[in-house]
């Protein structure tokens, strides 16, 4: 069994490594991309498990990126965690994404939910 796929979106470098260390902790397989125009081209090739979205990305913004995932069938049950030092946009998104972080973000604070997630995929493949 492989692991479930992450894809960290994410353009400040330090917050995408201690993402992707949390993620890949809870036992995920992990791919960060840094723009949203990238995320954009990857998400029409590949349907992650579970997607770390920052809301103000280069290129392209994370709202128009959280637009795209609920609108295509096949990545519309992706698990969304929305992160953003702007609670207000947050709270207007909220209802289309499952989780919704307000930065700073800890590194045990996303392990803990990136293990709770990892264990419903493993209870979902038995």
């Amino acid at each position: 069994m492989t692991n479930p796929l992450a894809l960290i979106i994410e353009d400040d470098p330090n917050l995408s490594i201690l993402f992707t260390e949390a993620m890949r902790r809870a036992g995920f397989a992990v791919q960060t991309i840094v723009d949203g125009q990238t995320a954009l081209t990857e998400l029409s090739q590949l349907t992650p498990q579970v997607i770390i979205l920052d809301l103000h990305l280069p290129k392209v913004s994370g709202k128009t990126i959280l637009q795209y995932l609920r609108a295509d069938d096949r990545l519309a049950q992706t698990y969304v965690i929305l992160t953003t030092a702007d609670p207000l946009t947050a709270e207007t998104l909220r209802p289309m994404a499952n989780l919704v972080l307000i930065k700073p973000i800890s590194f045990f604070q996303l392990h803990d939910l990136a293990v709770r997630i990892s264990s419903r995929f493993a209870s979902e493949a038995k």
